[in-house]
């Protein structure tokens, strides 16, 4: 089974930056070739931040973070990172980690996409 395990969360100010990592475990050579990034406050619904596919390199961003965030796989597909510049108190939240098979355009921000989760590492943004 697929261990995701995240690492790079902390407590920044506003306008700093932070790179959260991502790596995998027990994968086979398509179970991780979606892998996402997700964020969720208390009382809100988990909401996709970025994605990456394999197949062609497509990345996805939330509006939110475009042009702020960036996500990026190394090579052998275990690690995925997400470096977070200019992060403002509303990206405050647990980040987790997803992996899935398969993703798009469409599903890339959908929960049901991903059957593998991390345990999510807290990120504070003061003001």
């Amino acid at each position: 089974q697929i261990q995701l395990e995240e690492s790079g969360g902390g407590s920044v100010q506003a306008g700093g930056s932070l790179t959260l990592s991502c790596a995998a475990s027990r994968y086979t050579s398509s179970s991780t070739d979606c892998m996402a990034w997700f964020r969720q406050t208390p009382g809100k619904e988990r909401e996709g931040v970025a994605a990456i596919y394999t197949g062609e390199g497509t990345t996805w961003y939330a509006d939110s973070v475009k042009g702020r965030f960036t996500i990026s796989r190394d090579n052998s597909k275990s690690t995925v990172h997400l470096q977070m510049s200019g992060l403002k108190p509303e990206d405050a939240a647990v980040y987790y980690c997803a992996a899935g098979i398969f993703c798009s355009g469409v599903t890339w921000n959908r929960r049901w996409n991903f059957g593998t989760w991390g345990q999510g590492t807290q990120v504070t943004v003061s003001s």
